[in-house]
This record gives C-alpha cells, sequence and structure tokens, in this order.
C-alpha cells in the first residue's frame, strides 16, 4: 500500500506515556523540589532495549544531561532501555561533578534494570547552576525503578512539573490495515520557552516497530510543527529534550508506506501537547495562534510567526485586549523576511484590520471583543504569492509572570 492510498484513524486514548505497549513508569517524591511530598524522580523503561530517537536544546550552554543523552544515543546508533529524569534541579552549569552526577543518574538505572548505562537517556529540570542532592536522587532512582508500572504515566507526568499549572499528558491509537499501534507522551514547560527546544522536556512512546534512523526522521517532522513552533517567552534553555522510544510491541512495522501513519500520531501527541505548554505558560490568560500565509518559503513564514509570537509589545497588546495591528505589521517587518506591506494582511479573530497598506480601523471594536476571549488568533499573509505558510502558538504576557521569574530563584 502506497503512502499516497494509505488509510488510518487516529483516536484519543487513556494512558500517557506508558498508553503504549512495553512501557513501564514510576515517580517518587525524593526530596528535590522545595514543596514537601511532590514527586521530583521518575524513570520511563522500556521492557527490552529499543530504538530511539532524541531532539535537544540549541543553546551553547548544554546541561549535563543533554551532554550524556547525546553521547548515549550515538554511542548506541539511536537504541535505549530508559529516561531517567529528575524536576528541581536542572544540573546546568555544574562542571564536571554535574556530568559525574548525570552518569551516575545512568548507571543507577541501568543497574536496576540490568542493562548496559548507555542505554538510559537522562533529563533534568529546575534551577541552573545548583548541584544535584545526589544522595537523594540515587535514593528516588532505586526506589522508582523498583516501582514500575504501566498504571502510573500520570505520576510521572506530575513528577516532571517545576512552574506548570498543570500536567500534560496524552496518547492516541493509529488503526491502519496492518494493524493498530499506540503513541502516547508526557511533556512540561512553561516558562523560558522558545523549542529549537527551548526549557521543555518532552517524552514520547510507541509500539509501533520502527528502525532507529526512520523514528528520529518522525521525531524531527513532528517536532518542527508542534514542539518546535511554540513560544512562551523567546528564550531558549540549556536542558530541554524530546525522547521517543518504539517498543515494537504491537506487531505494526513501520516502513516508508506506513510512515504517514507513524508521522500523524506523534503529530496527534505532540500537537496536544505542545498546545498544552502553551496553554499553561507562566502568568498566562490567552491562549495565541499567529498563522502567516503567503510566504516564498515556509522558513520564511515560521521566521515571521516566531517574530510575531515574541514579539512583547504584541503580547501585551493581547494581554489588554488592544487590536494593535501596527505591532503586529513592525514586528513582521523586522524578522529579516522580505514582504510587501503594500499587499500584506492582518486579521484578528478573523476580523479585518491591515489590507494593502491601509487600516481598518472601523473594525477594532470587533477584534477586541475577540481578544478579551481565552483563545486568541492572529492571521498575517505576507503578500508574496509565495503560497506557503506557518503556524505558532504563544500566549500573552501578564504581571504575573514578572512575579514568577523575579521570584524565580528565591
Amino acid at each position: 500500500m502506497s503512502a499516497s492510498t494509505m488509510h488510518f484513524n487516529v483516536t484519543a486514548v487513556p494512558g500517557g506515556v506508558t498508553a503504549a505497549a512495553g512501557f513501564r513508569s514510576a515517580a517518587i517524591a525524593a526530596g528535590i523540589k522545595k514543596k514537601p511530598d511532590a514527586l521530583d524522580v521518575a524513570v520511563i523503561a522500556a521492557d527490552a532495549p529499543v530504538a530511539a530517537a532524541g531532539l535537544f536544546t540549541t543553546n551553547l550552554a548544554q546541561a549535563a544531561p543533554v551532554l550524556v543523552s547525546k553521547q548515549h544515543l550515538e554511542a548506541t546508533a539511536g537504541v535505549a532501555r530508559a529516561v531517567v529524569v529528575n524536576a528541581g534541579c536542572a544540573n546546568a552549569c555544574t562542571g564536571d561533578d554535574g556530568f559525574a552526577n548525570a552518569k551516575r543518574m545512568a548507571t543507577e538505572v541501568a543497574t536496576a534494570l540490568g542493562c548496559d548505562p548507555s542505554h538510559v537517556l537522562v533529563a533534568s529540570t529546575g534551577v541552573i547552576g545548583v548541584g544535584l542532592p545526589m544522595t537523594k536522587v540515587v535514593a528516588g532512582i532505586r526506589q522508582a525503578a523498583g516501582a514500575l508500572a504501566r498504571d502510573r504515566g500520570s505520576d510521572t507526568a506530575l513528577a516532571i512539573m517545576t512552574t506548570d499549572p498543570f500536567p500534560k499528558e496524552h496518547a492516541v491509537k493509529v488503526e491502519t490495515a496492518a494493524g493498530s499501534f499506540t503513541v502516547g507522551g508526557t511533556a512540561k514547560g512553561s516558562g523560558m520557552i522558545e523549542p529549537n527546544m527551548a526549557t521543555m522536556l518532552g517524552f514520547l512512546t510507541t509500539d509501533a516497530e520502527v528502525p532507529p534512523g526512520l523514528l528520529r526522521r518522525a521525531l524531527v517532522e513532528s517536532s518542527r510543527d508542534t514542539f518546535n513552533a511554540i513560544t512562551v517567552d523567546g528564550e531558549t534553555s540549556t536542558n530541554d529534550c524530546v525522547f521517543v522510544m518504539a517498543s515494537g510491541a504491537s506487531g505494526v512495522v513501520i516502513d516508508e508506506d506506513s510512515y504517514p501513519a507513524l508521522l500523524e500520531g506523534l503529530l496527534s501527541v505532540s500537537r496536544e501537547l505542545a498546545i498544552g505548554i502553551v496553554r499553561g505558560g507562566e502568568g498566562a490568560t490567552k491562549l495565541v495562534t499567529v498563522n502567516v500565509a503567503d510566504a516564498r518559503t515556509i522558513e520564511d513564514a515560521q521566521r515571521v510567526a516566531k517574530t510575531i509570537a515574541n514579539s512583547p509589545l504584541v503580547k501585551t497588546a493581547v494581554h489588554g485586549a488592544d487590536p494593535n495591528w501596527g505591532r503586529i505589521v513592525a514586528a513582521a517587518g523586522r524578522s529579516g523576511v522580505r514582504f510587501d506591506v503594500n499587499r500584506a494582511t492582518v486579521h484578528v479573530g478573523g476580523v479585518l484590520l491591515f489590507e494593502n497598506g491601509l487600516p481598518h480601523d472601523d473594525a477594532a471594536p470587533e477584534a477586541e471583543s475577540h481578544l478579551k476571549g481565552t483563545e486568541i488568533r492572529i492571521d498575517m499573509a505576507l503578500g508574496t504569492g509565495g503560497g506557503q505558510s506557518a503556524t505558532v502558538w504563544t500566549c500573552d504576557l501578564s504581571a504575573e509572570y514578572v512575579r514568577i521569574n523575579g521570584e524565580y530563584r528565591t
């Protein structure tokens, strides 16, 4: 069956990161977070070594867990058995001790599961420049590794949170002519978000059988329009990554013909998680969808959309329900992408505010009504005749964001 004629259905199912067969997880309160009894160490494990892939922050100041996980994926050529993650301490900018501690986390999981340490991926999130309390971390890992179960995916979603206001998990079943498989996942992120990757952690699983190379391709392609299409504040952090593991337990084999089904499954889960990150952005009161169309290339459309989405002036105008189309045009104009302002258009909530170089200020009250809601849409067409488009999700910028980040370390 060719990719062009392949038919499949995607439906939501419960279970989060352990919805896919062949995976178990557990989370423990190890005492790393300030809040007593808060879950903060988690292990997600496959029943055996499986195909795996990862994407990492583009920040050059990369945390120890990022360096270790990159090293492990390269050494195994895309094979992993487990992911270990802690929240409350980023283990970033911690020197040789931090690197050794990240390696120790992998070794502890490997010992418990009976696998090579290189088959364990490591992630951390929290305050930068603080050493891990390894006595607590090791005890938490040992306890979590001994409590792995299929029904504890929701605990993992809670354990990886930092300033997140709510946990994020999602799973889908993909039904094809060759059988059905499941894709599940969980993610965290609230501030310091502009993935490429940014301060987010994402963990995806599937019980499809996928070669490592094809799995990485699917992760790259699905992340482009999900995890790499969100921004809270334009900041790219030191720790961020997204991992995917494929157990093959469903018996459905993914090849070039069935690849679209895998991609759609990953897109469905990742989109839900990514939008959840933005919806739960620090201080956020509105989810904002920015769509840029009529660009020469997809990259141009993405660049303009990100510039609009990251503009503090646009974000504060959205927060105050001010239909200030000038800020949107100005942001596009400084994006570095050439466009024809005399052919461009701007819509807010479907209301035309700017067209062919001139305002439609009589429509401002209608746009203002839209901006008073919690689901905001901004559309800009660049007027190039190029036909390419991209969507980015962001949130408004509030005084609460300033308060949270002004007090983050204290």
